[in-house]
């Protein structure tokens, strides 16, 4: 004979257990107000007792939620993304969500994801990480009814979170400005998928510093890199040392070229801070590995913010939708970073500049 049918309870079996009719085991289930504090408890004892599990897909037909935060992303192959997403995780979990994932590395999936639009229907609130996106996709996404969180990037009229690139680029400037550089090179990044905002805000930042300080933007000093790249990172340095004029400082967008900076300075045998200071910016750990100075974000910080305005936006529809969260920056100074040797500050005075401020913010 073939084996008995497992029973599995219904909401009616525990509504009889409790004493309660089955809409009142419903709105217990869904965690709604109007149920007493006793009969929630009575509801809950019998749901234990039974084994009764709610299942996402019944409970979404009442409540016309789906429980999920979706995420998309241009890779996970990011300390920042990576960082961001460990910290997301516990704050949904908290509020009874899950996460669900879309990574489109290519621009195959970028295009099947917008023609589709799966997470209109898997979804009660999207994550747009560090991506980089057209007019038309982000009128796509308008389109999806459901919150959508732009990270690491500030969308006009939409929810983001992100952190103020701008005054931290200036305050690491300020730094390297206030130790006496007068010569201070700026390396961006390129081919950096999604972070196209936070470059161009953190170059506006170092040439507010300059500009406050007096000394007009120098373009020879501005070259850029793949990050990843160790020869073109070389090929930059390369391009700085050979100026006429060459800096005495280089401030580095991210801490992953602001390393490998470090790395060809050091095999051209380059004192690091003595000729040539560096500064980075994100303080990833290899920066901490590499006692490299830099301005400090939190991708933590940034991902549990943006998993509260999620849950707050989920759960009150009149909740502001064009919030924008600005995190601060912080600096760190450590071993990279140091005054010029007086012979370089003596040959910047004779190239005709300004004096650097006498000391840092």
């Amino acid at each position: 004979m073939p084996p008995a049918q497992r029973h599995h309870p219904t909401l009616a079996d525990v509504a009889q257990r409790a004493g309660v009719s089955a809409s009142t085991v419903s709105r217990t289930m869904r965690g709604m107000s109007t149920v007493s504090p006793d009969v929630r408890a009575r509801v809950e004892q019998a749901a234990r007792e039974l084994h009764f599990v709610v299942s996402r897909q019944a409970s979404s037909l009442v409540t016309g939620r789906t429980g999920v935060v979706a995420v998309l992303a241009p890779t996970l192959n990011s300390w920042f993304i990576g960082s961001a997403l460990s910290s997301l995780g516990p704050v949904l979990r908290a509020a009874g969500l899950e996460l669900l994932v879309y990574v489109i590395p290519d621009l195959a999936e970028r295009t099947d994801f917008f023609d589709r639009l799966p997470a209109r229907r898997n979804a009660d609130a999207l994550l747009v990480f560090s991506f980089d996106l057209s007019e038309e996709e982000s009128a796509r996404l308008d389109d999806l009814g459901m919150p959508v969180v732009y990270l690491s990037q500030h969308a006009e009229g939409r929810p983001s979170v992100y952190v103020d690139d701008v005054a931290g680029a200036r305050a690491g400037t300020r730094h390297l400005l206030g130790l006496g550089h007068r010569r201070i090179a700026f390396v961006q990044t390129t081919g950096a998928s999604g972070f196209s905002f936070s470059s161009h805000e953190r170059l506006l930042g170092y040439r507010q510093a300059l500009t406050e300080a007096g000394m007009a933007p120098d373009g020879e000093l501005v070259v850029a890199t793949p990050p990843g790249d160790k020869r073109r990172t070389a090929e930059a340095v390369g391009t700085l040392l050979s100026l006429r004029e060459p800096p005495t400082a280089i401030f580095a967008e991210q801490d992953e070229v602001a390393v490998s900076v470090l790395w060809t300075l050091r095999k051209a045998h380059i004192d690091v801070p003595g000729r040539m200071s560096v500064l980075g910016f994100d303080d990833h750990q290899m920066a901490e590995w590499s006692d490299l100075t830099t301005v400090a974000q939190s991708p933590g910080d940034i991902g549990r913010a943006a998993g509260e305005l999620a849950r707050d936006l989920i759960n009150d529809p009149e909740a502001d939708r064009t919030r924008h969260l600005v995190l601060p920056t912080r600096l760190i100074p450590r071993a990279t970073t140091a005054p010029p040797r007086p012979a370089d500050q003596d040959r910047a005075a004779d190239a005709g500049e300004p004096p650097a401020p006498a000391t840092s913010e």
